[in-house]
């Protein structure tokens, strides 16, 4: 399998470099690389302002189907897009508050939406203009999505929404949030939910509580909506049809980012094998091969990333994904401690100048990575719908 770039996709590349070197500068070289996962609390209002400049350069929607007209974003095919996202990474640009809007939303709403909601939301989101969270998981319907209890009652041209959600990034910072909720509570599971988009700025009727991580830091939110009003016209695909909308979305969530979290991985892993190089780790044999290990496996995760990129239909290649990084990840994060023996356990060295609890990058990618197997869908889900989905198993018991 030939994973080159062609020429145009060298001058893409080059453009890209190019504009990145002359515009991540002042405010914005200060957070290289910073506001990803595990951090994604840090320099908001910075990185927020780095969306508009992001989208006054024309780099937000890439690729975006242009079938249904244009939104602001410039035409770039499948391999530019991933040119984009490594030399995103490679320039430590900050990580993105618009994330969710670009590539969660917006390929949503070209599958899913109507021109009216297209029009009103994805230039607004091509600018940087309009951030956006999420709003699936519940207290008690995480992995089992279909059990959600937030509701949604119709009120003359709108509706009221009442329920709560949990594990939402980036709540405090967006204007909009998508909210799978039951409009039909005579239906069970799957059945008679609705995908409504939801303006966050209604004080009393929205409230968002952080959730504080045993890395010290709060990344993640509660949401609680207590009579939230949505346009009865924001609701996408129809109402009762939310179900299909939602795992229409799922299916694009791991697609061209999947290549930038790689980039990340790889300067995570340079890390982890710059400090047992440090500490001497590399003497024992099987940190060694460990280390080799996780090197070869990320080489693997890479092709089998481009070998899917674009593959439509593959109900399985989400899946296989989020188990093959979730559990590496997870495993750097131990190594990342290891290799530094006992020196991992002990805080900064000077206590007077430390905030509270404060940790260094390793103590953080230790903590933080024990959530990868959980978020974003379990390792147990990403099994069973392997197992349904694509093998044809039977279906195990709810």
């Amino acid at each position: 399998m030939d994973f080159g770039f062609g020429r145009e996709d060298e001058d893409f590349r080059a453009e890209a470099r190019d504009w990145l070197g002359r515009h991540l500068v002042g405010a914005y070289a200060s957070l290289p690389g910073r506001g990803g996962p595990g951090s994604e609390h840090e320099g908001a209002a910075v990185r927020r302002d780095w969306e508009r400049e992001l989208g006054a350069g024309g780099w937000i929607g890439l690729g975006w189907d242009r079938r249904h007209g244009a939104y602001g974003n410039r035409a770039a095919s499948l391999t530019q897009q991933v040119v984009w996202a490594e030399e995103y990474a490679r320039a430590a640009a900050p990580g993105r508050v618009g994330h969710i809007g670009e590539n969660l939303l917006a390929p949503t709403l070209l599958a899913y939406g109507d021109e009216a909601q297209r029009k009103r939301f994805l230039p607004a989101v091509a600018r940087g203009e309009e951030l956006w969270c999420q709003g699936y998981s519940e207290p008690d319907a995480g992995s089992d999505l279909a059990g959600l209890r937030t509701v949604a009652v119709r009120d003359g041209a709108y509706y009221r929404v009442t329920g709560q959600k949990i594990w939402t990034s980036l709540a405090r910072e967006a204007d909009w949030c998508f909210v799978l909720a039951r409009t039909d509570p005579a239906e069970r599971r799957h059945r008679g939910l609705s995908f409504l988009l939801v303006p966050m700025d209604q004080p009393g009727r929205i409230e968002v509580r952080p959730i504080r991580q045993m890395s010290g830091t709060a990344e993640f939110h509660e949401v609680f909506f207590d009579g939230a009003v949505a346009r009865g016209g924001h609701v996408v695909g129809g109402e009762g049809r939310g179900w299909r909308v939602a795992m229409g979305l799922l299916a694009v969530e791991r697609g061209v980012s999947t290549l930038v979290q790689q980039i990340g991985f790889a300067a995570e892993l340079d890390e982890v094998i710059t400090a047992a190089l440090r500490h001497g780790a590399l003497r024992d044999p099987v940190l060694r091969a460990r280390l080799t290990a996780q090197w070869a496996e990320l080489k693997v995760m890479r092709w089998n990333a481009l070998r899917t990129l674009g593959a439509a239909g593959d109900a399985g290649a989400p899946s296989v994904a989020k188990l093959l990084w979730g559990g590496w990840h997870q495993r750097l994060g131990e190594l990342a401690v290891e290799v530094r023996g006992a020196a991992a356990a002990l805080g900064p060295a000077d206590w007077a100048v430390a905030r509270p609890y404060e940790l260094d990058a390793a103590q953080r990618l230790f903590l933080f990575t024990r959530a990868d197997t959980l978020y974003g869908g379990s390792d147990e889900i990403q099994r069973n719908i392997i197992a349904e989905r694509v093998l044809g198993l039977p279906r195990g018991e709810r």
